[in-house]
């Protein structure tokens, strides 16, 4: 939802919210790639290593995705906005956030674990896991996208991509 001409149905606020949530997703996409890069170094014989660089790279993608939830649950945020004046999406926004809460609280965990994990870490395990979250962020991501999109077409009745063609 970043075309200039669908922009210009929408308020300066709505359109610094869609800017902040852009740079929000652009810092939590580049800490996703770092971790896919950690995840796929070789781990066998260097394991400590291994752990270490995923783990920075957790912490990496931990402070990104705070700050994106920070941002997101702002009164003045797009999906604030979308549960105020479009009643019919609150429990779809509840939902998102929800998720991405949960999302929050695995990352956490994650986190936690390969701090405290001693040797002997079974990176396949380690590496299966954070697959799925990372498979969970996308799908996170992609529920609020087609969240915000709908919400476009319901204020505007317009299509996203028409508006934008012309």
């Amino acid at each position: 939802m970043t075309g200039e001409s669908e922009r210009s149905h929408l308020t300066a606020s709505q359109r610094d919210a869609l800017d902040s949530r852009d740079v929000d997703q652009d810092r939590t996409l580049d800490a996703v790639h770092q971790l896919e890069a950690a995840l796929g170094a070789a781990a066998p014989g260097r394991e400590p290593a291994w752990r270490r660089d995923v783990l920075a790279a957790l912490v990496v993608l931990d402070e990104s995705t705070t700050q994106e939830q920070r941002n997101a649950d702002e009164p003045d945020s797009l999906l604030s906005d979308i549960a105020r004046t479009q009643s019919r999406l609150r429990n779809r926004v509840r939902g998102v956030r929800a998720q991405y809460r949960q999302l929050r609280e695995t990352i956490e965990s994650l986190r936690r674990e390969l701090t405290a994990e001693e040797s002997n870490i079974d990176f396949a395990d380690v590496r299966q896991r954070l697959a799925w979250l990372l498979t969970a962020l996308r799908h996170q991501r992609a529920r609020e996208s087609d969240l915000l999109y709908e919400a476009y077409y319901d204020a505007f009745n317009a299509d996203v991509e028409n508006d934008t063609a012309g």
